[in-house]
């Protein structure tokens, strides 16, 4: 943990609690959602590559679980900029002591947690 970002570790290895500290006044909030160094400095080295933007129009909207498979593998980083939502990660990784098991935790505008969900999760 740093002043900067707390890491949590879940149940599955490799998908991560991240919460980047917010500085707030009157007008609202700023927050670093991603910082190379400080992932780094964390022990997160991660190639960023893609950033996507989603809104549910609806309340109780059901999204269904997204993975690539090699070589278009890649680590996703899900956070919710308007009210909440409640993420899961499923290990689906053939061979993974965990296989089968997943992680679920709510992500909201007020928290501001972020799940890091590794290449080889839904």
């Amino acid at each position: 943990m740093s002043e900067k970002l707390t890491v949590e570790h879940t149940p599955l290895d490799g998908v991560l609690i991240l919460t980047p500290a917010r500085f707030g006044d009157v007008r609202g909030f700023f927050s670093e959602s991603w910082n190379r160094a400080t992932m780094r400095d964390a022990g997160l080295d991660l190639e960023f590559v893609q950033d996507n933007h989603s809104l549910s129009a609806r309340k109780g909207t059901l999204r269904g679980l997204h993975f690539q498979t090699p070589p278009m593998a890649q680590d996703k980083l899900v956070r919710c900029g308007r009210g909440a939502l409640y993420d899961v990660a499923v290990d689906i990784r053939s061979g993974s002591a965990t296989f089968g098991q997943w992680f679920g935790v709510e992500l909201s505008a007020e928290n501001g947690r972020q799940l890091l969900v590794p290449a080889g999760f839904a």
